[in-house]
């Protein structure tokens, strides 16, 4: 008898674990960003210890595509993601969202290293007729809440919220602060921790903390 073919490691990793409850488990991490979103600059608390991606995608990355993403959401991955076939395959497999390569055709784009990312300008902002075809970033942190690098107000904030985050590109705050300039067009931003999430939507004025 011929032993059957083991699964290749690629294989095995884009059909690691998404979700053990998923529909629960998607409202729960729904509910946080619903919060987080609500409140910008606040940290959610949200983790998942079942889920398991493959690397470099972390735990609440995949959980907020898993949460976010379907069939009909086109995304990006950043080189630091796509270097790895089976972070797409394992996206692919679990939520049936199609990986584009232009990074100005995805709703979502998933940032596996900010201190590398491109030109906010590169994704789609969105026009004043359609500004929900803008593109959402979901951002892999290090830290969250590390010494406050910009002041918040807006939407959701009664007077002020402090933030920051690393690692960071030195100018992203700059690009930030243009982008948000264009509202209601520009990007979204999702900053997704070890144990939470926090946001800066594009309604949100921005003010870098003097050094």
């Amino acid at each position: 008898m011929v032993a059957p073919h083991a699964a290749t490691p690629s294989l095995t990793a884009a059909l690691a674990p998404g979700f053990a409850d998923p529909v629960h488990d998607a409202q729960r991490c729904f509910r946080a960003l619903m919060q987080a979103m609500a409140r910008p600059g606040t940290i959610q608390a949200y983790a998942n210890e079942t889920i398991a991606p493959p690397t470099p995608l972390s735990r609440t990355l995949a959980a907020l595509a898993l949460t976010l993403i379907d069939y009909d959401t086109p995304i990006w991955l950043d080189p630091s993601l796509a270097q790895n076939p089976a972070v797409a395959g394992y996206l692919k497999f679990h939520t049936g969202a199609p990986v584009v390569t232009a990074p100005g055709d995805a709703a979502f784009a998933l940032i596996g290293d900010p201190a590398a990312l491109m030109p906010l300008s590169n994704f789609n902002q969105g026009t004043l007729e359609y500004p929900d075809r803008s593109t959402t970033l979901l951002m892999h942190m290090q830290t969250l809440d590390a010494a406050a690098q910009v002041t918040l107000e807006g939407p959701g904030i009664k007077t002020s919220q402090p933030f920051g985050a690393a690692p960071l590109q030195p100018m992203f705050w700059d690009q930030l602060t243009a982008n948000n300039a264009q509202f209601p067009r520009g990007v979204d931003v999702i900053f997704a921790g070890a144990t939470g999430f926090a946001t800066v939507p594009r309604s949100t004025r921005i003010t870098k903390t003097e050094a």
